[in-house]
């Protein structure tokens, strides 16, 4: 008698792992890292930008204040508005203690201009005041010339002839006078041109273009040129501009 016997179906093979899952993991970490390098990158350029934008606002700010001083320096007033007082115990403040000011007739000019040559030839600059440059104009785009204006009384800082404290101010710019460091101005004596009425044309009827004009014991303007340097080394501002002292009579 044949004998019958009976199998239970195998049970199916477990499907075999293609490692799908661990490429998945790796792609989802790999793009994270990838976007919080991307985030930390971003971060560091605004800081990056806003320290340059904070740093140039400070350094303008600063060469602005030069203007200012130099044209209280030319004036010989305090900052104030107050003439400015000599005293021989506060150093080069109100220039008449020094051999080089301001306060000059024309007939003074040319001893003022041969002192100011005595005292440093090289460019022509003592203490702030300066002969009238000679082209090149912009010195500060020649590293030996800017090097010798920006040498110890060659270019004025803040407040040395004007009293005004460095110290004092909210820019930690004008209170640094080390070498290189800081900021400085010069002022140009330059003589004064009458202008040709006829080529100013558009001025209103009954224009009295003499008003503007210096006053004739002193017949010249200053160009003012006022550098400063910011914390960062490639921060740097040039400002100039003229003044001139009208005359009263």
């Amino acid at each position: 008698m044949p004998i019958h016997r009976t199998f239970a179906p195998r049970p199916p093979l477990p499907a075999r792992q293609q490692g799908v899952a661990l490429y998945v993991v790796l792609v989802l970490v790999l793009l994270s890292m990838l976007l919080a390098l991307w985030a930390a990158r971003s971060a560091l350029f605004g800081e990056i930008i806003v320290g340059n934008d904070a740093d140039h606002r400070r350094t303008f700010e600063a060469a602005q204040a030069m203007l200012q001083d130099a044209e209280f320096d030319i004036r010989g007033v305090r900052p104030d508005g107050v003439s400015c007082i000599v005293d021989a115990t506060k150093g080069d403040v109100c220039r008449r203690t020094t051999s080089v000011y301001f306060d000059i007739e024309a007939k003074d000019l040319e001893k003022t201009l041969s002192t100011i040559a005595q005292n440093n030839a090289t460019v022509n600059c003592f203490k702030g005041m300066c002969q009238k440059r000679a082209d090149p104009q912009d010195f500060w785009n020649a590293p030996t010339t800017l090097a010798a204006m920006t040498a110890t009384d060659v270019g004025a800082r803040y407040g040395q002839f004007t009293g005004a404290d460095a110290a004092a101010t909210a820019n930690p710019i004008l209170a640094n006078t080390a070498a290189g460091q800081g900021a400085w101005y010069w002022v140009e004596i330059m003589p004064y041109v009458d202008p040709n009425v006829s080529l100013l044309g558009g001025l209103p009827p009954g224009s009295n273009v003499a008003r503007f004009a210096p006053s004739r014991k002193k017949p010249w303007v200053y160009r003012i040129t006022a550098l400063a340097r910011g914390s960062k080394p490639n921060t740097e501002v040039i400002l100039q501009s003229t003044l001139s002292l009208q005359a009263l009579e």
